[in-house]
């Protein structure tokens, strides 16, 4: 702190303040950006067991758009995820406009984690007891 002396006495200059307001500032910009640092480098590392924080989802892919390979890479997305992919094969149709997340389990968590791991496509409820998979994803 920068102080100078008047009549034996020290007086703060007025940038002090706000010298001290932008210090407080970016130190708190660093400590943000190191807890960021830290989570990513050591927090949980897949999307498929963190959010549950039970088992890696089971996932069955199916590719209806009527383009080869199109489940293919999906399954290597969700895979990247942390996702267990059990099957990969065509639908019983090719036409399908639009992608979506079927649940197979009464319970919709699993379900919406990944179709919030794979951007939010809709959730359609259409339960089955295999042991296959927990959610079907038709691309």
């Amino acid at each position: 702190m920068r102080a100078r002396a008047e009549g034996g006495t020290f007086v703060a200059r007025r940038g002090d303040g706000a010298q001290r307001f932008w210090l407080t500032v970016i130190g708190l910009g660093v400590a943000g950006l190191l807890i960021s640092w830290g989570w990513s480098t050591f927090g949980a590392r897949t999307p498929g067991s963190r959010r549950t924080g039970r088992h890696v989802v089971r996932v069955q892919v199916l590719n209806g758009s009527g383009e080869p390979g199109v489940g293919t890479r999906v399954a290597a997305f969700l895979r990247e995820g942390g996702f267990q992919v059990t099957d990969v094969r065509n639908a019983d149709r090719s036409d399908y406009f639009a992608t979506f997340v079927v649940a197979r389990r009464p319970d919709l968590s699993l379900a919406e984690e990944v179709a919030h791991y794979l951007g939010g496509p809709p959730l359609v409820r259409q339960e089955w007891s295999s042991a296959l998979a927990d959610v079907s994803v038709l691309v």
